[in-house]
């Protein structure tokens, strides 16, 4: 019971969520019902004008009053011409309504997601992310701009209809006394027998959609270790997944409709039945029954097609549910209100008695301790999973430790705006990311205001500037999505050479020459250190031949510092980074 109450708060709680962002567009809105009523009420005038018609036929006389009849008939297509006309300027407004919604909720989406700490990308599926920010939305803006017109008409027909048939013959009403507590009851049974299966069907379409994202990025190494046939397997086990969850949303969503239009025939046949032995009583004429009738079907023809696209609404709702859980997943700690910018930081970086764990109970790091003076090239060498990616992670404070300190310059970093703070860094990682844009554009990404003479210089520094030369428009160039069209050494040097670009007072090097050969990286190597004079550099490297030189060499192991000193100094102590060294090139 109390799971089920959840969910109607929660269905309850998205709807007004819903109505917030329509709030945005009220003048719109106010236009689109004032269309609305107009439509309905010119559309309600056709059927009694229809039994004033009928009614210039005296029965058992063949004697037909044609003036009467062309009247009434001229009256009516003034009417139905009118409400066509609003009609259509009601799907306008809503089509404009819904795209202003919807465009306003991705965009909050979007904002959302930048504000989302990086931890939250590691544990969540990409594709998935991507499909709440595009089928998950697009399903909102069908049902705004379709299936509200249609409810607000339900309503407004509904009510107006009632109000005729009771003016007409109030008896005779009794009849739905009987039949729209069924209906109303049979619908409301069913729509919560199908809400569940509308959010499993949005749930497993996400999941396939991360799975396919994951399989399109990793189709070097699917082709490299032949598991097309096992990839294949395993979506048509997730695609037959998402398919059995299509099918029964739309199989049991799709009995609404029938159910609810055989209760409506079931109240046509009773009005016609009652109004015959009224018309036989001389209680109603000839006439009245056909405006009657006319209005009956007006009555239980929009609560059918409201049953009808219930299915449609709880698939919009359960996909509005989705957006709106990811709205509301905690954002990154903000910044303590006495935190200061750090306007132009000497370099200096302490780490003293650091704990962290990503998950509670599993500690990665676990008593870290060293000092970076500025200016120097610190070296971060150990086994894979010793901690040494997890340590730039807190250097850029993504994360925060659970025990001690990172000081910059003597300042905690929980004491210094993260902006500033990841402003001083520049960062150049394993994982290259280019994007779809000129050379030029992708090079002075993080500084838009940078010369042309000082991208060439970044990459001369970097040695791709003949690279760059080479190309058909040279710096005009234009990559393709992630750089494609490009190597990826040659998509390294470029985010080597980008990072040289910014003005910042300390470099962080993640295996960023993996991807090249050693000939080049030594070079690379040189050209940084009097391109980062005055800076200081963390390097974490596997090939410990091309940080000999390092002022500072932390050997991380455990998710501790175990050795610390100069390729000399290690060396002589005969410790865990001779015993690196010399399995490398052994």
């Amino acid at each position: 019971m109390s799971a089920e109450t959840g969910k109607k708060r929660f269905s309850r709680r998205t709807l007004l969520r819903l109505g917030q962002y329509l709030f945005y567009e009220k003048w719109l809105l106010s236009l689109a019902l004032a269309c609305t009523f107009g439509s309905n009420l010119f559309a309600l005038i056709g059927p009694r004008l229809t039994g004033y018609a009928i009614g210039a036929i005296e029965p058992g006389k063949g004697a037909v009053d044609f003036s009467r009849v062309f009247y009434y008939a001229g009256w009516m297509a003034v009417f139905y011409l009118v409400s066509a006309v609003m009609s259509y300027g009601l799907q306008v407004l809503m089509i404009t309504i819904s795209r202003r919604v919807v465009y306003r909720m991705r965009q909050d989406l979007f904002e959302k997601l930048l504000r989302l700490p990086v931890g939250y990308f590691d544990i969540h599926q990409t594709g998935d992310i991507i499909s709440r920010i595009s089928y998950d939305i697009d399903t909102v803006n069908a049902s705004l701009s379709n299936d509200l017109v249609q409810l607000l008409t339900t309503v407004i027909t509904v009510v107006g209809s009632l109000a005729m048939m009771i003016a007409i013959s109030p008896r005779l009403v009794l009849v739905f006394a009987f039949t729209v507590p069924l209906s109303v009851c049979l619908t409301k049974f069913l729509t919560g027998k199908t809400r569940p299966l509308f959010r499993a069907r949005s749930a497993k379409l996400g999941e396939l959609n991360g799975f396919v994202e994951e399989m399109i990025t990793g189709q070097k190494s699917l082709k490299a270790y032949g598991r097309e046939e096992y990839t294949i397997d395993r979506c048509d086990v997730k695609n037959d997944a998402a398919a059995q969850a299509f099918y029964r949303a739309e199989y049991y969503g799709s009995i609404v409709g029938p159910c609810v239009n055989f209760v409506n025939n079931l109240s046509l046949s009773l009005t016609g039945v009652f109004g015959a032995l009224l018309y036989l009583a001389h209680s109603m004429s000839i006439g009245d029954i056909s405006s009657f009738v006319l209005y009956s079907r007006k009555f239980s023809g929009p609560i059918n097609e409201a049953a009808n696209i219930i299915s449609e609404l709880q698939s919009a709702l359960a996909a509005a549910e989705r957006v709106f859980t990811l709205m509301d997943e905690t954002e990154e700690l903000p910044d303590a209100e006495d935190a200061v910018n750090l306007e132009r930081a000497e370099g200096k970086v302490e780490v003293s008695h650091v704990r962290f764990g990503y998950l509670p109970g599993q500690t990665v790091i676990h008593d870290l301790s060293f000092t970076a003076d500025p200016g120097r090239l610190i070296a971060i060498v150990g086994h894979t999973g010793a901690g040494k990616t997890t340590l730039i992670n807190l250097l850029m404070r993504f994360y925060d430790p659970q025990a001690g300190k990172v000081l910059v310059d003597g300042t905690d970093c929980r004491q210094i705006t993260r902006k500033s703070l990841r402003g001083a860094y520049a960062m150049v990682l394993q994982d290259t990311w280019l994007f779809h844009g000129t050379v030029y554009e992708n090079l002075a990404y993080g500084k838009e205001e940078a010369t042309r003479e000082e991208v060439e210089k970044a990459a001369r520094a970097a040695h791709i500037h003949s690279f760059i030369m080479r190309l058909p428009q040279g710096y005009d160039t234009v990559l393709t999505d992630e750089g494609t069209n490009i190597s990826k050494g040659q998509k390294q040097l470029l985010t080597i050479a980008r990072a040289m670009l910014l003005d910042a007072r300390m470099l962080i090097l993640d295996e960023a020459t993996s991807n090249v050969d050693t000939r080049t990286e030594i070079r690379i190597q040189k050209a940084m250190r009097n391109l980062m004079k005055d800076k200081t550099c963390f390097v974490i490297a596997h090939r410990l031949s091309t940080i000999r030189n390092a002022d500072l060499i932390l050997v991380v192991d455990g998710g501790e510092v175990v050795e610390q000193g100069t390729h000399r100094e290690l060396m002589r102590k005969n410790g865990a980074y001779r015993q690196l060294y010399e399995a490398q090139f052994e």
